[in-house]
């Protein structure tokens, strides 16, 4: 066997494994969760917004993780792009290829690779007070304050995503334009923005798709109640934050329900990652 079939059996094998990974994950997410979903049944299990004994028996329902899961992410998606996507222009397009851009750059990368139980002290120690000193919330803790601190968290990976997709337009489109007298900011709206919008919004699928699954900062700031949450004042909990805090304690039916939460969660942050892919795809051919 010559040393190209050998790195290609490597390569081969390297591939397979990973597809052998996230197979035997899902299986052993769905073993789990069988229990939990004979007996409550999947719909009335992501549909009930019961958690614990009730009336002498056991009933678990998803519906306040995936709520609260659901909330903070699209809050923090929403607080995230008014200021990211300035951030991109200005790395991508404004100031390329100056040392100002790369000391940006790499000061939004830092900030990317900081652990999230760094931003959640953070956010303990200063959103926090700050939420309870404007009037939105008596103790601090809630939605908002979870949604401020995830949306400061995927800032820099939005942004830093955004900034690869503008680079990759054309600069003959850009000097086309700039030759036939538009304005930079005229080059921006119609030429940049046109060429890269598949690729900035798989930025924010795959942004979203990262805040999902965050766990220490969001179960240090929600609050961890049970409640079915109605507004950003509220206190609740996310999928990843109730196995966070109830997993270590819990059997029989309260463990197969964790691991079923755990298996949506799974199901939510893969599609979401899925038309991410697809849509960068789109974007590349």
């Amino acid at each position: 066997m010559t040393k190209d079939k050998v790195f290609r059996t490597l390569l081969l094998g390297s591939a397979l494994l990973i597809v052998l990974v996230c197979e035997a994950v899902f299986y052993s997410l769905t073993s789990g969760a069988l229990p939990a979903f004979r007996s409550f049944g999947f719909f009335r299990f992501i549909g009930s917004s019961q958690w614990g004994v009730v009336d002498g028996s056991e009933h678990y329902g998803a519906l306040p993780f995936i709520m609260g899961t659901l909330l903070t992410s699209f809050v923090a998606l929403l607080l995230c792009i008014p200021f990211s996507l300035p951030v991109a222009f200005f790395v991508g397009e404004y100031y390329r290829n100056t040392k100002l851009a790369s000391w940006v750059g790499g000061v939004v990368d830092l900030l990317a690779g900081i652990p999230s139980i760094v931003y959640g002290l953070w956010g303990f120690y200063a959103v926090r007070p700050f939420i309870v000193r404007i009037g939105l919330s008596q103790q601090g803790f809630g939605i908002l304050t979870a949604s401020v601190v995830l949306a400061i968290m995927i800032i820099p990976y939005a942004a830093s995503l955004s900034a690869e997709f503008i680079r990759m337009v054309p600069q003959e489109l850009k000097e086309g334009a700039y030759s036939l007298g538009a304005t930079r900011a005229e080059v921006l709206r119609r030429i940049i923005l046109p060429s890269s919008a598949s690729g900035l919004v798989s930025s924010y699928i795959l942004a979203i798709g990262r805040a999902l699954g965050e766990t220490m900062a969001v179960t240090m700031l929600i609050g961890n109640t049970n409640n079915l949450p109605l507004s950003l004042s509220d206190t609740g909990n996310t999928m990843a934050s109730v196995i966070a805090n109830q997993f270590g304690e819990a059997d029989g039916f309260k463990l197969s329900s964790l691991i079923a939460i755990g298996l949506v969660l799974f199901l939510i942050t893969a599609a979401i990652n899925f038309v991410g892919h697809l849509i960068i795809k789109r974007n590349t051919l």
